[in-house]
């Protein structure tokens, strides 16, 4: 073998791995989504064929590059090519420079999407983001091609990093659609509508999403006659996701998230809507609730050491929120832990409408953003 056909080999390798370097040739070049091209948004994990894996609500990546072209490969999780299943495949937005040049539902094994092309080289922030839950659907980024001298980097991290935990709330479910009597489905879900996410966008902070639709401390939703104990959000927390859907066969349940290099400055935890519908303000089973929320800041101060945790509750109803106060207080009583502190979100108005199943709308949303970043200012000092 020639020695030009040796090099043409090594640069065909060393390209199909995100790697640069041969030289005079240029064109397109494709990249892995790995960290050294890529930040990833929320929890993501890089598998065995080098593809991110999205789960939660927001998780996504994000790069930067100056070029002419680029284009993103989504890989669509077993449950992508079910027929009937539109109510549940994964929901997809990709932005360029700020605004939203694709929103998808992910219903092939594989999208390709074009998401910028000028003749001339521009500067380009690209942000991938599922906009949809974990529950239903995964997908993952398969790859990037840009038409760049310099290639792609991971865009800036940002000077803060907030940690969501919730319920369908935290989701955004429904807030594409208005009319109450309507019911779920990821179409109509939007993580970037959300109290949370737009909370992170005002204090300029890098997220996490930890949340799933119907889940709570001690019991998802319920009909109030038994605890629905499989939808407990903790059992989760340290994993990299909770869904039907698989991807090669692997479920995200079955992934240990790595706390490692993971620090937010702040967690925010948004559980109790759920389990008021099994505990019926019945003594017993609130004191349930409380005793486990205790153990749930346990294990949260457990993976985060420092962060400072705001329990808040109320959006769809405060029942339990005398008990979150409740929680926080003998938590800090037994761990002398201080960095931990409640607060109430106001109750949704009927003024500003109501999401499918009695959801918050995205004016709510922002209401519920607006008193949980002027709280989070006023402890953080930010």
């Amino acid at each position: 073998m020639n020695i030009h056909k040796i090099i043409a080999l090594i640069c065909a390798g060393m390209m199909s791995v995100g790697m640069t370097g041969c030289g005079a040739e240029k064109g397109p070049v494709t990249y892995a989504p790995t960290s050294e091209n890529v930040k990833a948004l929320g929890r993501t994990m890089l598998t065995d064929d080098n593809m991110l894996w999205l789960a939660f609500s927001g998780s996504g990546a994000e790069f930067t590059f100056s070029g002419t072209k680029a284009e993103v490969v989504i890989a669509g999780d077993d449950n992508a090519e079910k027929p009937d299943n539109e109510d549940n495949q994964a929901r997809i937005a990709i932005y360029v420079n700020g605004e939203r040049v694709v929103d998808d539902m992910i219903d092939h094994a594989e999208e390709t999407y074009t998401v910028f092309e000028s003749e001339t080289p521009a500067e380009c922030d690209v942000k991938i983001v599922k906009l949809s839950e974990t529950a239903n659907s995964t997908c993952a980024v398969k790859s990037i091609t840009v038409d760049a001298e310099e290639g792609i980097k991971p865009a800036e991290k940002k000077a803060h990093f907030i940690e969501f935990v919730g319920d369908s709330i935290t989701c955004g479910y429904g807030v594409d659609d208005e009319v109450k009597e309507h019911h779920f489905s990821t179409t109509t879900e939007d993580v970037t509508k959300t109290y949370a996410y737009k909370t992170a966008e005002k204090l300029d902070a890098d997220y996490s999403m930890v949340s799933i639709s119907g889940y709570g401390i001690i019991s998802g939703y319920s009909d109030g006659k038994k605890k629905v104990a499989e939808q407990q959000l903790p059992k989760y927390y340290d994993k990299l996701g909770n869904s039907y859907g698989t991807f090669g066969g692997k479920r995200v349940s079955g992934q240990a998230w790595d706390f490692t290099g993971y620090t937010p400055d702040a967690i925010v935890v948004n559980l109790g809507t759920n389990d008021a519908s099994y505990t019926k303000n019945k003594e017993d089973r609130v004191q349930d609730y409380l005793d486990s929320y205790v153990e749930f800041l346990k294990k949260l101060r457990t993976n985060n050491p420092d962060a400072q945790i705001f329990c808040t509750l109320g959006i769809m109803g405060q029942d339990l929120y005398p008990a979150v106060e409740q929680a926080v207080q003998n938590y800090t009583e037994e761990t002398g832990d201080t960095k931990v502190t409640a607060m109430a979100f106001d109750i949704q108005s009927q003024s500003d409408g109501y999401a499918a199943d009695w959801h918050p709308t995205e004016a709510t949303h922002e209401k519920a953003s607006e008193k949980l970043v002027s709280e989070i200012k006023s402890v953080m000092g930010w």
